[in-house]
């Protein structure tokens, strides 16, 4: 990590830190006094989403259901599959509690960010004590993409947009298959709900 002066905050992500088992430890090794922020969304749409991006990069990997069922006909979900394992936020949080508070965890909603970019990023701004500078102003819809993009990027008069990485469209899945991953994750959020205090609303 650089140095951080007075005045400064030094931030760092990458998406594997939330579900690798090691980083808390590390992590608190490092700081005790790390403030730590979670974008998480209904982990459903996480999967999907997931299997879409491995699809692009791997187009003759086998197909969604095959990779979501240890056993289609009983409907049991099969969790070595990573994709399946990252959704399970309550597990994770679990191993995180065991070195920081809670206070110093601030969960995203990844679907809030869509509906409600300014207002997503204000919470985050109060909880890294800084003043609200991002505000509605600072967004615009961009219709191909399905999702707020900044107006200008720092130093530059242009739009700035997530990559086309993200954005892609999601394969048909069945509804079925949708249904009982539904039902798989349930008892998990509930759990995820009552640990953060907070209601996602993804049932």
């Amino acid at each position: 990590m650089p140095r951080t002066l007075d005045g400064q905050i030094t931030m760092e992500k990458t998406p594997s830190y939330f579900v690798t088992k090691e980083a808390p430890a590390r992590i608190s090794a490092m700081s005790k006094d790390a403030k730590l922020i979670v974008v998480v969304r209904d982990p459903v749409t996480r999967v999907i989403s997931d299997y879409t991006q491995t699809l692009s990069k791997r187009p003759d990997i086998p197909t969604f259901e095959s990779l979501t069922f240890k056993n289609r006909t009983t409907g049991l979900i099969d969790i070595s599959w990573s994709a399946i394992q990252i959704g399970i936020y309550a597990k994770h949080l679990e191993n995180w509690l065991q070195y920081f508070p809670m206070n110093q965890i601030l969960f995203v909603s990844g679907e809030r960010l869509i509906t409600d970019p300014a207002g997503e990023l204000g919470r985050v701004q109060d909880f890294l004590g800084l003043k609200r500078i991002i505000t509605d102003k600072h967004f615009y819809f961009n219709k191909t993409k399905g999702f707020p993009c900044l107006k200008k990027a720092e130093g530059s008069s242009k739009p700035h947009c997530l990559g086309k990485t993200k954005g892609r469209t999601h394969p048909n899945i069945n509804p079925e298959v949708v249904q009982r991953l539904r039902e798989f994750y349930r008892p998990f959020n509930m759990k995820f709900y009552q640990m953060t205090g907070h209601d996602f609303g993804w049932d």
